[in-house]
C-alpha cells in the first residue's frame, strides 16, 4: 500500500520529484528518465508510470537551465522508440502465453480498452497510442501478438515516437516557465493526465455501447 501512494505521489508531483532528483543525482538524471520513458512504452506490466506529464517537466526544467533539451529529447524519443520495439518484440515471442496465462499478467480491462481503441483506429492506432496513456503501453504488446508487418510497426513507432517526445517536451520548454503555469503546476499536470485519458474512455464506451446492441 505504502508503494502504492508512493507511485501516486510520484505522478501527481512529478516536478517537485524530478527537481529532487536532478539535485541527488546530477547528471545521472538523464539515465533515469530514459529508464522511466523506457519502462513506461517498453513493459507491458508498467502502463502507471508517468509519460505525458514527465515529458512536458522535463521541458519545463530544461527551459530553466536544469536539463539540457536536446540531449533530453535525444534519450527520450530514442527510450521510447526503443521501449514499443522491446513491448512489440514480447507480444510477437510470447504474446500469446502471457494473455492465456492463468496468471492475470495484464488486466483485461486494459486489454479491452486497448482493443477497442484499435477497432477504432485501425493500424493509425499504434501513432495514437502515443498520446494515450495506459493505451500507450499495451499498445505495441496487441500490436505483436497480432502479427503487426515489422515494416508497418516501425514506421508507427518511430513517427509517434518522435512527435510524442517533441510535442510534450517542446510544450514544456516554452510554456512551463510561464509563470501562471509555474505557480499552478500540479494542476497542469493532472490537466494533461485527464485530457490524455480522454479518448481512452471514449472508446471504451463506444465499443461497449456496440457490444450491448
Amino acid at each position: 500500500m505504502e508503494l502504492v501512494m508512493g507511485l501516486i505521489d510520484f505522478i501527481l508531483h512529478v516536478d517537485v520529484h524530478l527537481a529532487e532528483i536532478i539535485q541527488t543525482y546530477g547528471t545521472w538524471t538523464y539515465l533515469i528518465i530514459f529508464l522511466i520513458i523506457f519502462c513506461e512504452t517498453g513493459l507491458v506490466v508498467t502502463p502507471f508510470l508517468p509519460g505525458d506529464s514527465l515529458l512536458f517537466v522535463i521541458g519545463a526544467f530544461a527551459a530553466a537551465g536544469a536539463l539540457e533539451v536536446k540531449l533530453a529529447v535525444f534519450l527520450l524519443i530514442t527510450a521510447a522508440i526503443v521501449g514499443n520495439t522491446v513491448n512489440y518484440l514480447i507480444g510477437r515471442l510470447i504474446g500469446q502465453q502471457i494473455m492465456q496465462s492463468k496468471r492475470e499478467i495484464i488486466k483485461k480491462e486494459y486489454l479491452d480498452k486497448t482493443h477497442a481503441f484499435y477497432e477504432k483506429y485501425g493500424g493509425k492506432a499504434l501513432f495514437l497510442s502515443r498520446f494515450v496513456p495506459i493505451i500507450r503501453t499495451i499498445a505495441p504488446f496487441v500490436a505483436g501478438v497480432g502479427k503487426m508487418s515489422v515494416s508497418k510497426f516501425a514506421w508507427y513507432n518511430a513517427l509517434g515516437g518522435i512527435i510524442w517526445v517533441l510535442l510534450f517536451v517542446l510544450a514544456g520548454f516554452y510554456f512551463g516557465n510561464i509563470p501562471i503555469v509555474k505557480n499552478n503546476l500540479t494542476i497542469v499536470i493532472l490537466s494533461i493526465i485527464f485530457v490524455s485519458l480522454l479518448p481512452t474512455f471514449y472508446a471504451y464506451l463506444t465499443s461497449r455501447g456496440k457490444s450491448v446492441r
